[in-house]
């Protein structure tokens, strides 16, 4: 939450009482993790000017912090450039990867607790307050299609889309008043390695696999891993046709020393589902698809968002 509070007084959870003051804004920037909130705001010291945006009211905000790509589309891995938090950043890095923050919902205004209220009417108050950088209020469309939404994102190259439940209260964490669908990207890769399953079950099986991409010149590109979307049955399945494949040396081209992984000769295709690829940052929330027949001169490099 982005917490707009004097220095005796701090909004950190909906529903606390708000004390009354009539001292000068400032800003706090917290970030929730299982229920812990962390101080932030020395890692984004711009956001900071939100306070200048909205004429110094005081507000919490529910939102996120985003560094934007050339396209002006929220970039995970620009962002992660950003972090880890409670680092100060350069004025470098300040100058090369700005963020801003996208507000969501609106859960105090002044000394009103507004969490109680329904979706569509914090959200309309929120649509009120004055917004330029850093601040942005994306716009929500209440008539619009599920589907339609979902298609207009990935035409967009954006993540995804959320659904709320416009008499919902807030409420803090996962709910059902609230969904998100993500969009998801499928290729095709060539397998080129694996690594074992950790725990006592790991002998027979495969945990995840290392995949490539491959050029247009044909030549084999490291592009990630994934270790979701298998069943047991296919975790052994996927060894008995790999484990007589393995071989010494890395079977692309200026590979970097990856610990613990069994290179094999690249024989088989298999699709992946992802959300972003981004180089050389890799594949990000990949799942397994299955193998697929297709031949590796076949195969190209996942869609990259540029």
């Amino acid at each position: 939450p982005f917490d707009c509070t004097t220095s005796r007084d701090r909004v950190n959870t909906p529903g606390e009482p708000i004390p009354s003051t009539s001292a000068p804004c400032r800003a706090r920037l917290s970030a929730t993790h299982d229920a812990a909130q962390e101080n932030i705001t020395s890692t984004f010291p711009e956001l900071a000017k939100i306070t200048e945006v909205t004429g110094g009211q005081r507000l919490l905000l529910d939102g996120e912090i985003v560094a934007l790509d050339q396209l002006g589309r929220p970039s995970f891995s620009r962002l992660q450039q950003r972090w880890p938090m409670r680092r100060r950043p350069t004025r470098s890095l300040l100058e090369q990867v700005p963020v801003m923050f996208f507000a969501f919902d609106l859960l105090a205004s002044g000394n009103d607790d507004l969490t109680d209220r329904p979706y569509v009417e914090r959200r309309q108050m929120l649509s009120a307050l004055p917004q330029g950088y850093p601040l942005m209020i994306p716009p929500y469309w209440d008539d619009a299609k599920p589907v339609d939404m979902l298609a207009a994102a990935a035409e967009n190259g954006v993540e995804g889309v959320v659904a709320k439940r416009l008499n919902s209260p807030y409420v803090s964490g996962r709910s059902s008043a609230w969904i998100k669908s993500p969009v998801r990207r499928s290729c095709e890769l060539v397998i080129v390695g694996w690594w074992p399953p950790t725990g006592p079950t790991r002998s027979g099986r495969v945990g995840s696999l290392l995949l490539a991409g491959r050029r247009e010149d044909g030549q084999l590109v490291l592009v990630g891993q994934v270790g979701s979307g298998f069943s047991d049955t296919e975790r052994r399945r996927l060894y008995s046709l790999l484990d007589g494949l393995a071989q010494e040396a890395a079977p692309v081209p200026d590979a970097p020393a990856i610990g613990g992984v069994t290179w094999v000769r690249p024989r088989y295709v298999g699709e992946v589902a992802f959300r972003e690829y981004n180089s050389p940052g890799g594949l990000r929330h990949a799942s397994w698809k299955g193998l697929r027949e297709s031949r590796i001169a076949d195969v190209g490099m996942p869609d990259q968002l540029q």
